[in-house]
């Protein structure tokens, strides 16, 4: 612990060593109550230094935080609402990670990469603390190192303390559902231009839509920043975070009746030993179709869930001559977590600590080196073998949804606490017979030490044409051992050490002075990791060398344009990305997804301003097997009533596994397309809305069930009362659609569980600044 403070402190050694030499800032200024557009400021800290987004050689979006004002961005999934290739499962009505080009994205925060939940299953995100949102489609970069999800990645980006001038804005917000927030910033100058400190504290009582759900939370972030002289900046932000939230299943027996027109199919499973308590291999004899509200959602009011984290954030930079600046970053963060449902999923994150520091030189002559290191150390219990949601009828009551545990469940368990258990960290033969006497999920009690090195290097041919070559370098030692093995036998652990390799390269061309043409090629290894990047134990008791071998590649074409003097921005990209899904039983499989992207942005000097965006994905196995929950919906049911459903009567869960294959990916749509747009008609009021599209795609493997073409409508209306006063009006889902979403990422219940988006409602923001 005392290395990890003096690493994140060690900015202060360095502040006496005040220069009289300039440093080049960047200050983006913008005119009062004006939206920035997404390309209008540059990308630090993430492909090199500091980056204007016509120059990368990647698609990238820039949500700056006056338009998250302006689109009322909440959570991850709003990101869509201006950046290609940005659509998301429900992530269970928690969505803790981005998702680009049809598959997981990381997240991470002031360029360093954040814990999340397990494939998408997390703490809820507060954006309390964030004052700018990259969304970068790709692999992440050399610089920002090995990561688990290769999708793309979004960066948040902190609040930081302003040394130029005090400020005071309170924001509340009111909608239907007995949805309350209330947010207070300020921001005090301690010495002009020197020192600045400020203060962001958010409360949120949220009500909901859907039935026993709801959101209880309080974040305070307090960011300081440092500026000695014209060579230092040191910027640092802590921020504490405690959520209540609702784990949110969404509606279970996805049928297409259900998706067309919310008719649901009664009747309680039964389990081959004749138990209506919801388990495997469960059959239902339908007993009627009804027109379920599409509030009445598998949740339940005794469900518990609670996280607590402190995240840390400390970034360095020194500018040592006129050619070289050093940059250090750090990053600490803590989480403790717990899950516990009443559909016998269990989740306990009894501690996990991450730190991470990085250094960083960067040359003007467009080379850069680096070094970092990162410690995960991850307690947690898990357990979702014994969840079962197909035989569940949510019709029938809350006691119809409760999965209590049978005396052989319990066996195959380990009690934790009275009357709570857990999967072990490893699998034990007790009774010889050659066969592991307990079910598996991701309990684990593990360190990893991971130690890299990069560099990347600008190749200048001509005034036109230039290339960037860049490497990297890991070195992971791993421990893991079983936190919770069950008495009479000894605990099992491993250890492991392994390197990890990425390489990238690319190649830009001004046909024009205002047209840039790129091509990129990546390629890397990646490690798949369980709650919390932790690493867990396999059946034999080790931990897996394979969860170190995963191969990616991204290929990448693109043009982006933006003409000198205008007020509009246009880029287009072709990409091909290979990748792995970590199913849910731990395993890999393979995933090739080809797509095309183009955003185009635009703002006008009287007063109006648009983004549009779209996206083609075509998204397969590549060659690979698949997994589901069920196979099919209508394993669940018998034949007794062929008038609602032709019944298969195999039972579900089934836990079905698919061969080999190039099959399409369930769950992505592979057509989106999003337009936003605003509109000052005078001083004092502002017309806004978005409107999004999505072409049918299927929900399950079989592509038995659709969700049909959707679309999503938002509006919003603004009044300046006066300069410091604001009201504005938004409404959402604007045309009341019935839309649908699936509930996780990779299609793992895509037979049994489908996501009902909320209908039209309305909320109301009132936001003074002084």
């Amino acid at each position: 612990m005392k290395v990890w403070v003096l690493l994140a402190f060690s900015p202060l050694t360095v502040f006496a060593q005040d220069k009289d030499q300039p440093i080049e800032v960047i200050d983006v200024i913008g005119e009062a109550n004006e939206t920035v557009m997404p390309h209008e400021q540059p990308v630090s800290g993430i492909f090199g230094l500091s980056d204007a987004v016509h120059e990368i050689t990647r698609g990238v979006t820039v949500i700056d935080e006056s338009l998250m004002q302006e689109a009322a961005i909440d959570d991850l999934h709003d990101i869509a609402r201006f950046a290609p290739s940005a659509y998301a499962p429900s992530g269970f009505g928690t969505p803790s990670l981005p998702s680009i080009r049809g598959q997981l994205g990381e997240l991470f925060q002031a360029g360093m990469r954040r814990q999340a939940g397990n494939n998408g299953l997390g703490v809820p995100l507060s954006l309390n603390g964030v004052e700018r949102i990259v969304v970068a489609r790709g692999a992440p970069p050399i610089m920002l190192g090995t990561t688990q999800r290769v999708g793309g990645f979004v960066d948040l980006q902190p609040k930081q303390a302003h040394t130029d001038e005090a400020t005071t804005r309170l924001t509340g917000r009111i909608g239907e559902w007995q949805q309350h927030r209330l947010q207070v910033d300020q921001n005090w100058v301690i010495a002009p231009n020197q020192q600045a400190l400020r203060v962001s504290a958010e409360y949120v009582d949220e009500g909901s839509f859907y039935d026993y759900s709801g959101l209880r939370s309080d974040s305070v972030v307090v960011a300081y920043r440092y500026q000695p002289n014209a060579q230092t900046d040191w910027a640092v932000s802590l921020e504490y975070y405690d959520a209540q939230w609702t784990d949110n299943a969404g509606i279970n027996r996805p049928t297409q009746a259900l998706i067309d027109d919310n008719l649901y199919i009664t009747g309680i499973g039964v389990q081959p030993n004749n138990s209506e308590v919801p388990g495997a291999f469960a059959v239902i004899s339908p007993t009627g179709q009804v027109r379920i509200p599409r509030s009445q959602v598998l949740t339940d009011p005794l469900d518990t869930n609670t996280a607590t984290t402190w995240l840390l954030h400390s970034t360095y930079s020194r500018q040592l001559n006129n050619d070289l600046t050093l940059v250090n970053r750090t990053y600490y963060q803590h989480l403790n977590r717990d899950g516990i449902n009443q559909n016998s999923f269990v989740e306990i994150i009894d501690g996990a600590e991450t730190f991470e520091n990085r250094l960083e030189l960067h040359w003007q002559q467009g080379t850069t080196i680096g070094a970092n290191v990162r410690i995960n150390d991850v307690l947690g219990y898990s357990q979702f073998t014994t969840e079962a949601d197909l035989p569940i009828d949510l019709t029938a009551g809350l006691e119809a949804r409760r999965i209590p545990l049978t005396a052989a469940q319990q066996a195959r368990l380990v009690e934790l606490q009275p009357g709570l258990f857990v999967s072990p960290g490893a699998q034990y033969d007790r009774d010889g017979d050659g066969v592991g006497d307990f079910n598996l999920s991701d309990t684990t009690n593990s360190k990893s030490t991971q130690l890299g090195v990069f560099a990347q290097q600008e190749f200048v041919f001509t005034d036109a044409w230039s290339s960037r070559l860049g490497a990297r370098a890991d070195f992971y030692d791993v421990s893991a051992q079983d936190p919770i093995a069950p008495a009479g036998v000894t605990p099992a652990a491993d250890t492991h050490q392994d390197w990890l390799f990425a390489w990238h390269a690319d190649t830009r061309v001004a046909l024009t002075p205002n047209m840039n043409v790129y091509a990129t090629a990546y390629w890397s290894d990646s490690t798949s990791n369980s709650m919390a990047g932790g690493h867990v134990l396999n059946g034999a008791g080790e931990i897996d060398s394979q969860n170190f071998a995963t191969e990616n590649t991204l290929y990448e074409v693109g043009v982006k344009y933006q003409p000198e003097g205008e007020r509009w921005y246009a880029d287009a990209a072709v990409f091909e990305q290979t990748r792995s899904l970590r199913n849910r039983d731990g395993s890999n499989s393979g995933i090739l997804t080809k797509g095309v992207e183009a955003q185009w942005n635009y703002r006008h000097e009287a007063g109006y301003w648009m983004t549009l965006a779209a996206t083609y994905i075509d998204a397969r196995f590549d060659n690979s097997a698949a997994f589901q929950d069920s196979r099919q919906v209508a394993d669940a049911f018998d034949n007794s009533r062929p008038d609602i459903i032709a019944g298969t009567g195999v039972g579900a869960p089934n836990f079905a596994a698919f061969a080999p294959s190039n099959q399409r990916v369930q769950g992505i749509p592979p057509v989106q397309l999003s337009a936003a747009w605003g509109w000052s008609f005078t001083s004092q009021w502002q017309l806004g809305g978005d409107i999004s599209y999505t072409k049918s795609y299927p929900l399950d493997y079989l592509q038995t069930v659709m969700i049909r073409d959707q679309h999503l409508v938002n509006m919003n209306l603004s009044w300046q009362v006066t300069p410091a006063f604001n009201a504005r009006l938004e409404v959402l889902n604007l045309t009341d659609q019935d839309n649908w979403s699936p509930v996780f990422e990779g299609g793992y219940f895509g037979s049994t569980l489908a996501f009902p988006v909320e209908p039209r409602h309305a909320r109301m923001r009132l936001e003074f600044s002084f």
